[in-house]
């Protein structure tokens, strides 16, 4: 029997609480009164790590440096530890974890720290062909100043498959959810794209949906077989400033991206 996809979500002072998929793309944008927008400055910071389950030193330390300042972080491998846990709640709103499968103390899997509350929650799991392991990803909606909603996606691409039917499964549902939200987005993630399929279908996947790729000019991103495995994908925003931090605190590079706001002239462009 297949086991319930379900995300964690941790605030400081309150109970850790258990958020089930919604039945329904309905409740997208609508299943909470809209809170505070998810920032009131210029610019959206999003921070896109691979934490490698907290199993070097000094991971604590680039989150506090780089993360503490950023709107959203959005991290794949993490482990639900104390030391996280404490970061994420004295630093943010909430914190969403969609556990991928648990270790011998702690779950691990995609975490959205954020500086709002979301207003939608949807986990997701699939489970490597070949190893029979898990991986997530997470789908939140946050608002943004003028009244327009933000989907968010945190990924953890499928890793060892043989083609690409089991990844381009995993990006379904996900493409599911885009296309039920007309606001912006950003996905963002390891989407272990390290042959020339997975990157074909990662591409048509972003064409499909829109999506614009975050271009980095000094592009320090861990790669395998040539190819990066790191991206940011966009759409109805526009891209302020990119940059990739380098780092011993993991086994992938932190992804740093400014945004800002599209005008409403300049979505209508875009959609045309």
């Amino acid at each position: 029997m297949r086991k319930k996809t379900y995300a964690m979500r941790y605030v400081a002072g309150q109970p850790v609480e258990r958020i089930l998929a919604p039945g329904s793309f309905a409740t997208i944008g609508k299943a909470l009164p809209a809170g505070e927008p998810l920032y009131a400055e210029s610019t959206l910071r999003v921070l896109v790590w691979n934490i490698f389950k907290q199993q070097r030193a000094d991971w604590l330390s680039v989150l506090q440096n780089f993360g503490k300042d950023a709107h959203l972080v959005l991290l794949q491998e993490a482990q639900t530890t104390p030391e996280l846990v404490s970061f994420a709640t004295s630093n943010y709103l909430a914190a969403d974890q969609v556990p991928a499968f648990v270790l011998p103390q702690h779950p691990s899997g995609v975490m959205t720290l954020s500086a709002a509350h979301p207003l939608y929650c949807c986990p997701l799991r699939e489970r490597e062909p070949i190893l029979r392991l898990a991986k997530s990803a997470l789908v939140t909606v946050y608002p943004l100043p003028g009244g327009q909603l933000l989907m968010v996606i945190n990924i953890h691409a499928v890793n060892f498959s043989w083609g690409v039917d089991v990844y381009s499964k995993q990006l379904g549902p996900i493409g599911d959810q885009i296309a039920h939200h007309s606001g912006p987005v950003i996905m963002g993630g390891d989407f272990n794209a390290w042959s020339r399929p997975r990157m074909a279908a990662l591409y048509r996947f972003a064409r499909e949906m829109s999506l614009r790729e975050v271009r980095f000019t000094d592009d320090q991103r861990r790669r395998a077989f040539g190819r990066p495995l790191d991206f940011v994908f966009y759409r109805g925003m526009n891209v302020h400033e990119a940059s990739v931090l380098v780092t011993r605190a993991s086994d992938h590079n932190p992804l740093l991206v400014e945004f800002t706001q599209a005008k409403d002239s300049e979505r209508e462009k875009k959609q045309r």
